[in-house]
């Protein structure tokens, strides 16, 4: 999908009433994520890392905007060198989403923060998907993931889910007065209908397994050396002190005499 045609779906009122629920969850999310280095993989003309407060922002991308032009599946990144990564609608529109997630482990330090934002396709966006399959129009084009694979992609990477939501309830009319007469769902969704956002975002915590050394008890084995003295030894032992008793019994009778 050209970069023209992605950018002219954000421009229109759909898109901006996502890119809305967008920047309203990744604000609330990575102003309490602390670190050095934080990336953005994709959309590299929106900035949802703009209340980070680290040292070190950019995005990696195929776009003119991003700060560094790379493919997602291979990131030119140091190994354990990112404090927090996101990916706004990355992982869809991917024909290898493992690998992007697997790449994202790589440079993820340990402890390191992932936040994700999808397409969700139990929804009424995910409808559209099917229906408009044929018309290849973004986002209808997309590989929608369901959020309960995803989440099994992460634990296979030994990441643990910290949070997570979902939004956009609303069904994904093209005219800003459709939805706003259907506005009502907004409100309701999550109480009532909490699986059926037309989006979710999701943040994870990478955990890397230790391992705790245990060393051998020397100490212990040195005191029960001892103990653990052969049979001959402590024969001889009794036997040499039988001896001396039985001379100091001869010197009395002697002495008697």
């Amino acid at each position: 999908m050209a970069v023209q045609n992605i950018q002219h779906w954000f421009e229109s009122s759909l898109g901006q009433y996502l890119i809305g629920h967008e920047y309203h969850y990744f604000d609330q999310v990575v102003v309490n994520i602390f670190g050095y280095n934080a990336v953005q993989i994709g959309l590299s003309q929106f900035n949802f890392l703009r209340l980070n407060r680290m040292p070190l922002h950019f995005s990696v991308g195929l776009e003119n905007r991003a700060s560094l032009l790379a493919a997602a599946d291979f990131l030119p990144i140091q190994s354990s060198s990112m404090d927090l990564v996101i990916l706004p609608h990355v992982l869809e529109f991917s024909t290898n989403p493992h690998q992007i997630l697997r790449e994202v482990h790589r440079i993820l330090i340990p402890e390191g923060h992932i936040v994700i934002s999808g397409f969700n396709p139990f929804s009424l966006w995910g409808a559209c998907h099917y229906l408009r399959s044929a018309q290849r129009e973004f986002p209808w084009n997309g590989n929608f993931i369901a959020l309960s694979r995803l989440k099994d992609w992460l634990k296979l990477l030994d990441f643990e889910m910290a949070g997570g939501r979902l939004s956009c309830y609303t069904p994904p009319f093209k005219q800003e007065k459709w939805r706003q007469r259907f506005n009502f769902m907004e409100a309701a969704g999550d109480r009532w209908w909490p699986i059926s956002g037309g989006a979710y975002f999701l943040h994870a915590i990478k955990h890397i397994h230790g391992m705790r050394v245990i060393k051998p008890g020397w100490k212990n084995n040195l005191d029960t050396k001892e103990e653990m003295a052969p049979a001959t030894q402590k024969f001889n032992q009794i036997s040499n002190e039988e001896r001396s008793f039985n001379n100091c019994n001869q010197m009395d009778d002697l002495n008697k005499s």
